[in-house]
């Protein structure tokens, strides 16, 4: 018994604009026509649809669905990476899950960045901005020890940062610098990577430094650069004075 577009098409559970794009490209071929020139698809038609459409929920690209039900030479190539894909993209999913979860979990922003716990998420904005941009230049090699800065800062010196007026004064600033230039030095001392981190940026060191540098100030009114310019002065003299100092201590 013949069928007409609309019925093939719901017997294959698909719809008809699906099949004419089919036929466009020349992966399902068309049917004679009866008299009053409406096509008239027979069981062969039904089968093609069904297998085209089989191929098409496990995902096989519509430019290689005709290889692949011929069976040619390069159909175990295309199955097996086909199946690379799916194994990625499940991982992806999963890891996107996991993320949502924590983020319901512990009733973080959303745009909280993938692999950061509460402690960091729950930072200032000025810190959640540099965190971001730091995660893709650095990669994962580097992301636990973004997190360990992100969450170190957590002790209140983003938030005071972050409440630093745009006139605050000399002693208010003053205050700030000192503190901030005294934790910035200890992770330069202790994890020294964002100063020489050749070995894990995906981008070149200068572009990154760039980057990450315009994410902290983007935030930031005129006290605050003024704070973060002067504390990351300061903090550099203390990690070389550090760094002497041990090596004397070293040569001895």
């Amino acid at each position: 018994m013949p069928w007409s577009t609309r019925e093939v098409a719901e017997l294959a559970g698909t719809t008809v604009n699906t099949l004419r794009h089919y036929h466009r490209i020349g992966l399902l071929e068309e049917p004679e026509r009866r008299y009053n020139g409406y096509k008239q698809y027979e069981v062969q038609h039904l089968v093609s649809l069904l297998r085209i459409r089989r191929l098409v929920d496990l995902g096989v690209p519509l430019s290689q669905i005709s290889d692949v039900i011929v069976c040619t030479e390069g159909t175990p190539d295309t199955l097996r990476e086909l199946d690379r894909t799916l194994r990625e993209t499940i991982e992806r999913l999963g890891q996107a899950r996991a993320d949502i979860a924590g983020i319901l979990r512990d009733s973080l922003p959303a745009v909280v960045t993938a692999d950061l716990d509460s402690p960091a998420a729950r930072s200032s904005e000025s810190e959640r901005s540099t965190v971001h941009v730091h995660t893709q230049p650095y990669g994962a090699l580097a992301l636990a020890e973004i997190q360990k800065l992100a969450e170190s800062g957590t002790d209140g010196l983003g938030a005071a940062l972050d409440r630093l007026a745009p006139d605050a004064d000399e002693v208010d600033r003053r205050r700030l610098v000192t503190r901030l230039a005294t934790k910035l030095a200890q992770h330069l001392v202790d994890r020294p990577w964002p100063e020489a981190p050749a070995t894990h940026l995906s981008n070149s060191y200068h572009s990154t430094s760039r980057t990450t540098a315009e994410a902290a100030r983007a935030p930031c009114n005129p006290a605050q650069l003024d704070v973060l310019h002067r504390a990351h002065n300061v903090a550099r003299d203390l990690v070389r004075a550090t760094r002497e100092a041990n090596r004397i201590v070293n040569a001895r």
